[in-house]
Formats: structure tokens, sequence, C-alpha cells
């Protein structure tokens, strides 16, 4: 799991959970308690309410990106910039601020100013936007979404048969779908992936939203942080049959919940109260790594076949080993090409494989008793493999 500088922040697996929390000058935009026009009273919301909560990150959106609005230009969003530019100067606390876009030249004018990050919900169908980023350095937030500037989150209207093929197309569901729409366009280094909650288009349902939240450990596969939006959204209200106002229960018990399965920077209006839920969850996440000089093993977050699927997939290995009866996954760093065949042959008898992926990394799978005996195996070799016995040990303990 890659993890992401954004203007010093760090975010993954080896940092706290990360609130964003939300700024909008867009007078259209449905949620009042975030919505402002005046600079100084924005700016003693976000250190108040915001900063002042927990927020690691303030998220500006300039205009409300409710599919019942008409989108705006580019032009459109750079005349209400200096807004949000003028608010982030008046705050007083410290936070990293993200420009929610869809635009390479409003994120361009946006970071020449003072912002720090772009959060695009669009999905970088803006062609543009990664080569912005890239050449400020700065972390991106890419919603899954069509390759359809004015359609964000709307994956069901991407064109899969063109895209990838027929075949794929007629037996992809809604998951894969948001899946592969994050691969659209690409991924940069510094991209943290959103699976785009909510009602983005006419076809999207609850079910798909509870879908891919039952199924968020597998987003993880692309190895980039994750950011959820869940705040108070509709697939958990129905849960508990509640309204807007009084779905917060049900978002902390959510965020806890996303944390756990893999969740980094969690977007939300309810600040101070998802930070706690989120810190919880962390407290309770269960993913141990270990390394010895120059090797490294971190295990996968597996909870189901699909969770595996999704990980062999970006491998390049072949998904139907998930059908065989392993319950240990590891991602292994720091062995050479020699030592990675060395490996192979000395595990061939015990019932664990071996996948090296050509550059120092592979993948080692197995039943928890076969991989407890490669330790023992590895007593007395030279080099990575001699550090890799220890570390595995350690790791099982």
């Amino acid at each position: 799991m890659n993890s992401v500088d954004a203007a010093g922040l760090g975010i993954g697996d080896e940092y706290p959970p990360r609130i964003m929390g939300v700024l909008n000058v867009s007078e259209e935009s449905p949620y009042d308690p975030s919505v402002y026009d005046d600079p100084g009273e924005a700016a003693r919301y976000v250190d108040e309410s915001l900063i002042d909560e927990g927020a690691d990150i303030v998220d500006v959106g300039l205009e409300s990106a409710n599919k019942r609005f008409d989108v705006l230009t580019a032009e459109e969003e750079l005349e209400r910039l200096h807004v949000a530019l003028e608010t982030i100067e008046s705050v007083s606390g410290d936070a990293v601020f993200s420009i929610e876009t869809r635009y390479a030249t409003v994120a361009d004018e946006a970071l020449s100013q003072g912002f720090d990050m772009v959060n695009d919900i669009c999905g970088f169908a803006d062609p543009k936007m990664p080569t912005v980023c890239a050449e400020y350095d700065v972390a991106v937030g890419k919603m899954a979404s069509p390759p359809d500037i004015e359609r964000p989150g709307a994956v069901e209207e991407t064109d899969w048969e063109s895209r990838i093929s027929a075949d794929w197309a007629a037996e992809a569901g809604y998951v894969e779908q948001v899946y592969e729409a994050l691969k659209q366009n690409g991924i940069t280094d510094k991209t943290i992936v959103d699976p785009a909650f909510g009602g983005w288009s006419e076809a999207q349902t609850l079910e798909n939203d509870r879908e891919t939240f039952r199924r968020l450990r597998e987003f993880r596969a692309l190895g980039q942080p994750i950011l959820v939006s869940i705040n108070r959204k509709n697939f958990l209200g129905e849960v508990a049959g509640r309204d807007t106002e009084e779905r917060l229960p049900v978002s902390l018990a959510a965020t806890s919940m996303a944390v756990e399965r893999g969740a980094h920077v969690i977007r939300t209006h309810d600040v101070a109260e998802t930070r706690d839920a989120a810190l919880i969850g962390k407290a309770f996440t269960e993913r141990s790594s270990a390394a010895r000089g120059a090797v490294s093993v971190r295990e996968l977050d597996i909870g189901t076949s699909g969770d595996l699927r999704a990980h062999l997939l970006e491998w390049g290995i072949d998904p139907a080993v998930a059908d065989e009866h392993y319950a240990a996954f590891f991602e292994l760093e720091g062995l050479t090409t020699s030592e990675w065949t060395r490996m192979e042959a000395t595990i061939a008898d015990v019932n664990a494989e071996v996948y090296p992926s050509g550059d120092g990394g592979g993948l080692l799978i197995g039943t928890f008793d076969a991989i407890s005996r490669i330790p023992d195996r590895l007593e007395g070799e030279a080099g990575g493999l001699g550090e890799l016995g220890p570390v595995i040990e350690n790791m099982l303990q």
C-alpha cells in the first residue's frame, strides 16, 4: 500500500485516519451549515467547526455536485475562486486545503495561489488534471467516474464495451465498474481513490452503495489510500429508517467500519464525532507488517475471496488461485531474483505458493501451518532469505 504526502500530512496505513471537513462557497449546495459566500464568516466556520474540531483537511467546493443542478463551466468556477482564496488566507488554524474541482485550469489557479491538494469528483475526465497535480507535486483525490466532465460518479454510463470488452461489460457488476472507473485515465503516485458513494446517477441504487461498502477492502488492491464520503448518506439512513438530520449515529458506526476495512480519509460535515469514530476503527484494525534489513513483509488485508481476486488481478496472477484453500497472504519486498527462485524451491513441498513480481517484490500465500514452517526451512540461509525467516516468524506471533 502506497502512502501519500499531502503537503506534509501523511496518508496511509501507517498514519492515523485523516478527517476531511467540508466548506462550500456555492449558494446552491444543499447542506446549509457548510455554505458561505462571505470569506470572513467562512474562515470562522473553518477555524471553529472544522479545524478546532479535528479536521486535518478542509475540502472547499465551488459548486454543488448534486445531479439536480447544472454543471458550472471552468470560467464560472474561477469567478467563485476568490471567495475560497480569501477564506483560506483568513484562517488561523493549520490544515491542508483541498480544492474540489473537475477542471485542470481551476486546479492550476487554486494551487498557484495557496491550495495544497485537489479533490477531483470527475476522476480525471479532464485529461490535464494528472499533469497539473504532478507539476505541483500535490495529492489528488480521484472519485470513480466516467470520462465525462459533466457526469461525475455515473460509472454505469461509461461505454465499458469499448473501454474493456463486450464480455466484461456483460458480466461486470456495479462494484467492478467502480473499480475499473478508478483505473481509467491512470492513477498518479499521489492519488487517493474514492469509490463514489451517493446517488450520482439515476441508475445508481442504495444497494449499489451497500455492496460497495461491503467490498471496500477490494479497493486496497489498487495500492493507493482510500477516501470515503459516507456522512449521512441515504444507503445508511435507509438501514436505520432515519432522515438526514437523524443519521449521525449510523454515520459514525459506518465510519469505524470503513476505517477497519481500509479507508484512510473520511470526508464529513460532522468533524469531531467522525474523528472519534475513525480513531476507534483504527485502534481495532489488525494489519501487521515487519522488516529486517532490506526485507519487509506486509500481511494483505484479505477478508473474502473477492478481496484476494482483486489483488491477484492487479499482480497479473490468475484469479483462480483464490479458489484454493489458502488462509494467509503476504506481500514481500527486498528479495533478489535468485532468492525468489531459491525460496520457491525451499517451499515446494509445503502448501504455499510464491509469485515474484520481478522488482524484488512478490506475494507469498498459503495455509498458516505451511507458512509457519518456512522460517525453519530458511534457517542458515544468507542474504535476504536469512532475514526473511525471522520476519515471517515475527509476523505470525
